[in-house]
Formats: structure tokens, C-alpha cells, sequence
């Protein structure tokens, strides 16, 4: 059997077991640093969204923007990511999306409104939309499709450390020092990825590039923007039926899907959508897809139920997520080995129903349910997530070849892109749908940050507020857990064997770079 093609002039080493070396784990660990940096800045920036509101005198729609308008520009930049791999080198794009990441987090540190925050964002948006693609990309590339499973596994550490470490980190540096920091805090963490990347990160000289497409680009990358800003203005406005909703989400699809025909029929297209033919990816792309609107939709609630109906402050909301992360990191590891072993299918199976269990019982939160069995039922559906969110990543990208990786791993973090956002807008306009049909909701969820509220309310009403809060919060969960059911349908037709090559042997790592 023939080793995939590496391009390059460096030396070249197969590896002759099967076990993770010191060069893959030196590699995983500087694209470790760059997911730990751009993952916690999605989390830490989420609870920091009330101090801009106050800070900036805005609202919370708007202040929202600090984050969609990031979401925006990931989707922009992520579908040419592929083909710039390609073209210039792994490394040394991932060396310039990790600058333009640090750059716009100083110029965020510096914002002087809510418009310019946006706008900076924008910038950081830029530089964190290719860091996990590139990062997936490298990392396998290093490892092997026969070893991805243990060192997606090592990936999948970043995504962990984000949820658990971002609420506590960004509630801690808002109330010892300020706002600022939430954004100055990846200004060392970026200096010490970008050393790392220049000195471990294998040197890449690429191979004559495919010829850009430029039309596809025109279609896709504004496109997706506008899809997903039509979908994120939902919650602002309330509703789907707004023209700024319709017409910016069917401009963006109708440019996604002309984009679809000019992709099946152009020679070297921005997103290879033959790659479809795959029918390990395709079946992991649609488990992806369904899982991520479920489980990232469902994430912004778990840290505002804490806050607005438990009357938490954000450190302490943070801190109660920890038990979430903590049941990850014991199953991850595990989990990474067992798809390297008996393939991904069964084991997302069991993630998925251990991820079921634990959103249940979230379904059934009022204002005083106990933090026991909230903090019990974080821990299992963190179970749940080691043995879920990697592994289907894994069974995208084991069957690919050396040149497909990079499309791959890009087409896989668009789908996800997508997916996200829509899961928090579904969640956002179900929860506040909920809130506004409940009359005393409203009121007891503004007393928190308005205390003066209270005193105008009938005795007794307060209580009966957050009771009602907590009730809508559990019904949001419920279309929660209904689409974490329905994953299971695509999830069940996961490989359940251990990734073999097309002659019926053990897929063989691409030689690793040695200096």
C-alpha cells in the first residue's frame, strides 16, 4: 500500500507504531494553545455581555453583536481557509491567523463604544476563523487518519478548558480589574502560541496551488454572512417574519445554493463539494450539524439560568458549569482511543444518550431546584461531550486523504459555524417567547439588575416570578433534548469498524516531518 503524498523537502519519517510520539504531541500541543486562546474568548466574551451593556449604555440586542458580529466573520474567512492552506502553507497561516487574532484583541482592549467593540471583534473574527480549521488540519496531518481518534482527543482539551475556565476567568477579571482584560489576557497566551509555531510547527513549502476561485468566494463567503445574520437578528427582533430577518437570510441562501451549482460543476471549487461522496463524512456532517444546533444552542442557557433565575454572579456561574468539563476530561481520553480501536459509531452512540440523560433533568428546573442534581446532571452530560464532540470530528476526517484533510476539515467547521448559530438564535427566540408569555418572568429576571423592580410588585410576586422564569428556561431545554433525540438517527449510521483503506488494510499515517 502506498503512503500518501506529503509535499515539502524536509525529511521524512513513517512512523513504524502505533503509538503518539513526542513530535505529534509537540505539534498538538502548539495548536493546543491557539484553540485553548480563541475558544476561551468566545466564553469569556459571553459573560461579559452584561458589563457591556452597562458600560456602554446600550442593550442587550446590541451588545449581543459583540459576538454574532465575530460568528460573522468566521464564516467569512473560514471557507477560504482550505484553499490558502493549500496554497501557502499550514503553517504560515496559522502563524498570521494567530497575529490577526492578538491584533484584535488589543484594539478590543481599547474600544471606546459598543460600535468600535463590534467592529474589533470583527477583526479577531478574522484570525480565530482559521485557527481550528488549520489547527484540525495540522494535527492530523501529524498523526495519521489510524491515530486521529487519541490526538483529536488532545484537540479536544481547548474545547473543554474554554467552557469550564472562560465563565470563571472572564467573572474574575471583570470584578478584580475590568473589562479590558477579558480581551488583554490573549495578548501573552498569543505570544507564547506564536513562538511555539515558529519553532515546533514543521516548515511547509506547498506544491503548486489549485487556481483560486474567485466566483465561488463572491457566492459563499457573503453568503454565509448573510444567512447567519438573518438568522442572528432573530432574538433582536423578535421575530422570524422581519424583513431584516427574510431578506438577509434569503439573499445568503440564495447565494449558498448558487454557489452549490457553480461548486458541483468548477474544476477546483473554494469548498470541494465532492467530498459528499464520502459517506463517512457525510453521515458525521449531518450528526455534526444536528448536534451542534442542539448542544451549542442549549450552552448559552445552562450560564444565564445560574444567572437570571439562581441570581448568581458570573464567577460563580462559572464555576457551577465546572462539573460539565470535569466529566469530559475523564471521557475523552478514553474515547479517543476507543474509535482508533472499534471505529466512532457506537461510541457517539452512548455519548449522545448520556448527554440525553443529563439534559433531562434540566427540562425540569424551577427557581429552587436542587444544585445537587443540576450539578450531577452537568457532570453526565460532560460524559456525554468526551465521548461525542471529537469523535464524530474523527470519523469526518479518518477516511480522507493527505490533500483532502485541509477541505475537509474546513467544509466540517462550516457546517458547524452554521449549526451553532442557529442553534443559539432557536434558543434565544424559543426562551424569550417563553419569558414574555409568562407575565411576572420579565419583571422578576430585571429585579436582579434593577432592584427597585421589587418593591413595586405585589408581595408574593417575586417569588412566583423566577418560579415562572424557571419554567420557561425548562420548557427551551425541552426543544433542546428533543434534537439531541433526534441526533441519535444520523449517529447510528457511524462507522462501528476501525478505519481501513480502500484495499481493506489499516489506513497508514502520511510520513511526519522531521528537521
Amino acid at each position: 500500500m502506498t503512503t500518501p503524498p506529503h509535499t515539502g523537502d524536509q525529511a521524512e519519517i513513517a512512523p513504524d507504531d502505533d503509538k503518539l510520539d513526542a513530535a505529534v504531541f509537540k505539534i498538538a500541543g502548539v495548536v493546543v494553545l491557539g484553540a485553548i486562546m480563541s475558544i476561551l474568548d468566545m466564553t469569556v466574551v459571553s459573560v461579559a455581555l452584561p458589563t457591556f451593556i452597562d458600560v456602554f449604555h446600550t442593550t442587550y440586542a446590541i451588545a449581543a453583536w459583540t459576538m454574532t458580529g465575530y460568528t460573522l466573520a468566521l464564516a467569512t474567512v473560514i471557507p477560504l481557509t482550505g484553499w490558502a492552506a493549500d496554497r501557502f502553507g499550514t503553517k504560515r497561516l496559522y502563524i498570521l491567523a494567530l497575529v490577526l487574532f492578538v491584533l484584535g484583541s488589543v484594539l478590543c482592549s481599547f474600544a471606546w463604544d459598543i460600535q468600535s467593540l463590534i467592529a474589533f471583534r470583527v477583526i479577531q473574527g478574522l484570525g480565530g476563523g482559521m485557527l481550528m480549521p488549520l489547527g484540525m488540519t495540522i494535527i492530523t496531518h501529524a498523526a495519521g487518519p489510524h491515530r486521529v481518534g487519541r490526538v483529536m482527543a488532545v484537540l479536544g482539551v481547548p474545547m473543554l478548558l474554554g467552557p469550564i475556565s472562560g465563565p470563571i476567568l472572564g467573572g474574575w477579571l471583570i470584578e478584580a480589574a475590568s473589562w479590558h482584560w477579558i480581551f488583554l489576557i490573549n495578548v501573552p497566551i498569543g505570544a507564547i502560541a506564536l513562538a511555539a509555531a515558529f519553532i515546533l510547527l514543521p516548515s511547509d513549502k506547498p506544491s503548486p496551488s489549485e487556481s483560486f476561485d474567485f466566483l465561488g468566494m463572491l457566492l459563499l463567503s457573503p453568503g454565509l454572512a448573510l444567512f447567519l445574520f438573518g438568522v442572528s437578528s432573530i432574538p433582536e427582533m423578535g421575530t422570524i417574519a422581519s424583513a431584516r430577518v427574510l431578506i438577509s437570510a434569503a439573499i445568503g441562501l440564495a447565494l449558498v445554493v448558487a454557489f452549490i451549482f457553480h461548486a458541483l460543476r468548477a474544476t477546483h471549487p473554494l469548498i470541494d463539494l465532492h467530498l459528499f461522496r464520502n459517506r463517512a463524512l457525510t453521515i458525521a456532517v449531518v450528526t455534526s450539524t444536528l448536534f451542534a444546533i442542539a448542544f451549542f444552542g442549549a450552552g448559552l442557557l445552562f450560564p444565564s439560568y445560574f444567572l437570571q433565575v439562581r441570581g448568581e454572579t458570573t464567577l460563580h456561574a462559572g464555576l457551577l458549569l465546572a462539573p460539565q468539563g470535569i466529566g469530559a476530561m475523564l471521557t475523552m481520553p478514553v474515547a479517543g482511543k476507543l474509535v482508533d480501536k472499534i471505529g466512532p459509531g457506537k461510541v457517539v452512540l452512548v455519548g449522545i444518550v448520556l448527554i440525553g440523560i443529563g439534559m433531562a433533568a434540566f427540562t425540569q428546573v424551577g427557581a429552587d431546584t436542587s444544585y445537587v442534581l443540576l450539578l450531577g446532571s452537568l457532570f453526565v452530560m460532560g460524559l456525554g461531550m468526551g465521548a461525542t464532540m471529537m469523535p464524530i470530528m474523527t470519523a469526518a476526517l479518518q477516511t480522507l486523504t493527505h490533500s483532502e484533510v485541509a477541505r475537509g476539515s474546513t467544509l466540517m467547521n462550516i457546517m458547524q459555524q452554521i449549526a451553532g448559530s442557529i442553534g443559539t438564535a432557536t434558543m434565544s427566540v424559543v426562551l424569550t417567547n417563553m419569558i414574555k408569555g409568562r407575565e411576572l418572568a420579565g419583571p422578576a429576571i430585571g429585579s436582579l439588575s434593577d432592584p427597585s423592580i421589587a418593591g413595586k410588585l405585589p408581595p408574593g410576586a417575586l417569588q412566583t416570578g423566577f418560579e415562572q422564569a424557571g419554567q420557561a428556561y425548562g420548557h427551551t431545554f425541552m426543544v433542546a433534548l428533543v434534537l439531541i433525540i433526534l441526533t441519535l438517527i444520523p449517529a447510528y449510521f457511524l462507522p462501528r469498524t476501525k478505519a481501513v483503506a480502500p484495499d481493506g488494510s489499516d489506513v497508514a499515517a502520511p510520513p511526519i516531518v522531521v528537521h
